[in-house]
């Protein structure tokens, strides 16, 4: 048994019933769907604590998760397929990358749906609350998970603070934290490193304890930190703690893959509103949501209770070589950092070895014994290189040899690109984290690449279409370079400042029984660093391999997936996370002599605006023949050109206001 009952508290046409070109008006349905699954299974032998977690009369683990469905309202005007935007954060993020919108909870207004491409093309788009941390409020879409009551153990909160604060919850951002099990904690340390690769040092037990600000003064609290003196900004901070009680949190693995199955398969009878409309069903995941993707596949888990598979395809999006603390005890889904149990081997699809470890594993390895492998687009930006880890993917981990994927996958880089789609004008810090550059945020817009790779992935599935090949750097053509070559190239350029330290994951040992989800060593020992690259660069700066964006193609400036973090937040010789840069041309050759600028100005390398444009044109209507981009979308490229071109010649700033 897997998906139990879908309640639906809101049904309704959006929009008033506005169509969306052919496939005509939408609805959306909103409400809980509730999930029993066996424990007993084989395919749940790897799920971490579920046999702690309490069981219904019929033996079953029981939980809930917040739902969330666009459809069209006429069944036969829908293109039969299911996109499964798995959230981030509790956020939904598919109409934001798809469709260039805002991100917002409820789709209500039409600036909501942006430029209404899923729409349009007929799509049926849910959304599945999986993380038992996220809290039910602001649209936030959260799984209800039972605790594995008397189990215990050690984790690790981190943080890097971009503003002076005195006092932490025990999670990330707003998420549910969990609770120090004692208040007095002798055995609990808090370290502080001035910048990434500097030694920890322990911080004075008597310095911090357990509690949060009330008004003005300090009460006890056994989910937040107190640091007298308060945390620096750019500096990173690591408590070691014990809890209790933990959430089984691989439940939100099994809640995907079961709506996903429910949605595409069950009947009217079981309350399914998509009964009979779905032929095939697509996964996708953006960075954290993508790394679950590639845990899920991992953990072998395309298949359900039943034994049929779930996603046809999936679309791990910017997760980079990486996975995360989605099926342990005390997993901490949204945790970023890089020493984390998301960063161990394997990285590779198919099977490989570690010569350092001995260990052999591939992401793929459980799928493929039991058949059930999907196709799969694997994206990345210049942003998840830079990183430290993308290379991992099609490179071994000693960094002496290509690692071809399998027949199912293909391989994209994003060339020149940051973790997100770039906008203009660039914010002055990230909407996230508040966190800002020292150069001006990279303004690319790869939206228009990554709709053409979802038509791709659907034509492939569908239609047995061979999608475009992988594209990403080599080592075969010395496009797979050691970051720190590329120095030279960007240190000439002015005001540029490249980073102090590149980073790279190493290998990590959490202890003897984390191969059942138990973190018994932290912080994790680290050995031998893996050898890793980014994509080599131009003269101008600018990536060389992967699908190459008209921003690239007929560039105003360079372009990275890296910006340093800004002198005022602190450890400027480090990395911001995610964010790239945006270097502009001079304007004018005399400009450029002024300020010793390598780099033709604009004016040299375009004799009008009206060039640069017809240039444009002709570089999106390649894109089009490579089936990197579609028809639709050269106007609107060429339109965003034109203001990039104003933009640029106002004067683009590399300081944020």
């Amino acid at each position: 048994m897997a998906v139990t009952g879908l309640e639906i508290t809101t049904r309704e046409t959006v929009l008033g019933g506005r169509g969306f070109g052919a496939a005509g008006a939408y609805e959306k349905c909103a409400g809980i769907i509730r999930f029993a699954v066996d424990p007993a299974d084989p395919l749940h032998r790897g799920i971490t604590d579920l046999d702690l977690a309490p069981r219904s009369a019929r033996g079953l683990v029981e939980c809930w998760a917040d739902f969330y469905l666009l459809q069209p309202l006429d069944p036969a005007r829908g293109n039969g397929r299911l996109l499964l935007d798995v959230p981030n954060r509790g956020r939904k993020v598919a109409l934001g990358m798809f469709n260039s919108a805002v991100r917002v909870p409820d789709p209500s207004a039409p600036e909501d749906f942006g430029n209404g491409f899923l729409m349009r093309h007929g799509w049926t788009v849910a959304w599945c609350g999986w993380q038992p941390d996220v809290p039910r409020q602001d649209g936030l879409m959260a799984l209800g998970a039972p605790r594995a009551a008397g189990a215990g153990g050690r984790l690790r909160c981190q943080w890097r603070p971009n503003a002076r604060t005195d006092v932490l919850p025990l999670a990330d951002r707003y998420h549910i934290p969990y609770p120090s099990a004692d208040l007095h904690d002798p055995e609990a340390v808090l370290t502080v490193r001035e910048h990434a690769d500097a030694p920890a040092a322990v911080v004075p037990r008597s310095a911090w304890g357990f509690r949060r600000r009330e008004q003005y003064r300090l009460v006890t609290d056994a989910s937040h930190i107190h640091l007298g003196g308060g945390f620096e900004p750019g500096k990173i901070y690591d408590l070691v703690y014990r809890s209790q009680d933990p959430a089984v949190v691989g439940l939100g693995l099994l809640a995907l893959r079961d709506a996903a199955a429910y949605l595409r398969g069950a009947g009217a009878a079981a309350g399914n509103p998509c009964a009979g409309r779905i032929e095939r069903a697509y996964g996708f995941g953006v960075s954290q949501s993508g790394r679950f993707l590639r845990h899920l596949l991992h953990l072998g888990l395309n298949e359900d209770e039943a034994g049929g598979q779930v996603f046809d395809a999936v679309i791990p999006h910017v997760a980079g070589a990486r996975r995360g603390e989605f099926n342990m005890r005390f997993g901490q889904p949204s945790l970023n950092a890089t020493e984390s149990v998301g960063s161990l081997f394997p990285f590779t699809d198919d099977e490989a070895t570690d010569p350092v470890t001995g260990e052999r594993d591939g992401l793929l390895l459980r799928l493929r014994a039991r058949g059930k492998v999907p196709r799969i687009f694997t994206i990345n930006t210049s942003a998840e290189y830079w990183r430290g880890d993308a290379s991992l993917i099609h490179t071994d981990v000693e960094g002496g040899r290509e690692v071809e994927p399998p027949a199912e996958v293909r391989i994209y880089l994003l060339a020149g690109t940051q973790h997100t789609p770039g906008t203009l004008p660039p914010p002055p810090a990230d909407p996230n984290t508040g966190g800002r550059g020292l150069h001006a945020f990279n303004v690319v817009d790869y939206a228009p690449l990554l709709r053409a790779a979802l038509v791709n992935l659907d034509r492939w599935v569908s239609a047995s279409v061979e999608p475009p090949p992988s594209a990403f750097p080599r080592l075969a053509d010395g496009t797979a370079v050691a970051g720190e070559s590329t120095r030279a190239t960007f240190a000439a350029i002015p005001g540029l400042r490249f980073p102090d330290r590149i980073a790279r994951p190493a290998r990590l040992d959490f202890g003897v029984s984390f191969a059942e989800g138990v973190v018994t060593e932290l912080p994790p020992k680290a050995g031998a660093p893996f050898r890793t690259f980014v994509c080599a660069v131009d003269g101008d700066g600018n990536e060389m391999a992967g699908i190459i964006p008209v921003e690239l193609r007929v560039p105003l400036g360079t372009f990275t997936g890296w910006n340093p973090r800004h002198p005022s937040q602190g450890a400027p010789g480090d990395l911001m996370s995610m964010m790239g840069s945006t270097l502009p041309f001079a304007r004018t050759a005399a400009e450029r002599a002024a300020s010793g600028d390598p780099r033709p100005s604009i004016g040299e390398r375009y004799a009008s605006r009206d060039d640069y444009l017809r240039r444009v044109r002709e570089a999106a209507e390649a894109l089009v023949a490579a089936r990197h981009a579609l028809a639709e979308d050269v106007e609107a490229m060429v339109e965003r050109a034109g203001q990039q071109w104003d933009l640029f010649h106002q004067g683009l700033t590399t300081q944020p206001a």
